[in-house]
């Protein structure tokens, strides 16, 4: 059984072979008919509201049916929907019909038979749009989960260390924690200084592999308490709360710096250095209230620092007045 509610757009100049085929369609059941006297038309009708199926004329003035499906192609990415496109066409012969495929038509319907194949070519089609939309559907819908699923996440899927997300929220009940019990502080930004020049020399498959040899080194050197994440290509960051401000010296940290800088790492093409630097921001509770990103972009803007010096740079943050 045809499904009466079917989007058909005919596109045709003719208005007496619109006519003809708008009788037999709807003869056959569809009730939801549109119709174009030109290309232009169409596509605006389509702008408006798209169409399950678009019979259109091959041979229209200023843009013919095979230009009108290359505009179709384009609207359908814009909008996520699928345009089964057939062409009423004179046309013959293997190279001809299969430039048009190359195009993007679905299906082409001969004038020379036009009574005989219009309405089985159509229902044809309405079998095809219905699987076609789902199968839409259901991506639109994965997609959705998919992305709903990325937007929960807070581990770093190549290192398996907590990601930006995670750390923000660790950030969030530390401040908490040391608010409310005492304690400090200390937020570490630990920058591969030179990570676009070596993604740019050894590709994104060995860099992910200094990533991931970088991530396993950095987990031997902290403490099992520590937060350590990845927050992109091109920096991690560690997290830890010492008993007090003096536990949050450069010197603490030194074995980081060193075990990231002084020793190579074993790739699929052999040893590879990287060069690192780590910025240190500490406080305790005398420094509250502080949220999370002012932390975070302290860090960040004292890296360059750390870099220039070869040292760890830090910070720490002055009593609130």
């Amino acid at each position: 059984m045809p499904n009466p509610h079917l989007s058909i757009l005919v596109v045709d100049d003719a208005k007496f072979s619109s006519a003809m085929i708008g009788r037999a369609l709807r003869q056959a059941g569809y009730q939801d008919l549109r119709f174009a006297s030109s290309a232009a038309e169409a596509i605006g009708q389509l702008e408006q509201r798209p169409a399950s199926v678009l019979l259109a004329d091959w041979l229209m003035p200023e843009m013919d049916g095979l230009e009108l499906t290359g505009r179709v192609r384009q609207l359908d990415e814009m909008t996520e929907h699928y345009t089964y496109v057939m062409l009423l066409t004179g046309k013959e012969g293997e190279n001809v019909l299969g430039e048009a495929f190359d195009r993007g038509v679905d299906d082409f319907i001969n004038k020379a038979a036009m009574n005989e194949q219009l309405v089985p070519r159509v229902f044809a089609a309405d079998r095809l749009c219905n699987t076609l939309q789902r199968l839409l559907q259901e991506n639109r819908l994965l997609t959705q989960n998919i992305s709903s699923l990325e937007q929960r996440n807070l581990v770093d899927t190549l290192t398996g260390l907590g990601n930006s997300r995670y750390l923000r929220q660790k950030l969030q009940d530390s401040l908490r924690q040391i608010e409310a019990r005492g304690g400090a502080l200390c937020y570490l930004l630990i920058g591969l200084q030179e990570a676009g020049e070596l993604l740019q020399q050894h590709g994104q498959n060995l860099y992910n592999e200094l990533l991931h040899g970088a991530a396993r080194r950095l987990q031997q050197l902290v403490r099992p308490l520590d937060v350590l994440v990845r927050l992109d290509d091109h920096h991690f960051a560690l997290l830890t709360l010492p008993e007090d401000l003096h536990e949050c010296s450069p010197n603490s940290f030194r074995r980081l710096y060193e075990g990231l800088n002084l020793k190579a790492f074993k790739t699929s093409e052999g040893f590879i250095g990287l060069k690192a630097g780590i910025s240190l921001v500490s406080l305790d509770a005398k420094s509250l209230p502080l949220d999370p990103d002012s932390l975070i972009e302290r860090a960040a803007g004292l890296l360059p620092e750390s870099y220039a010096s070869g040292r760890i740079a830090a910070m720490r943050l002055p009593a609130r007045q």
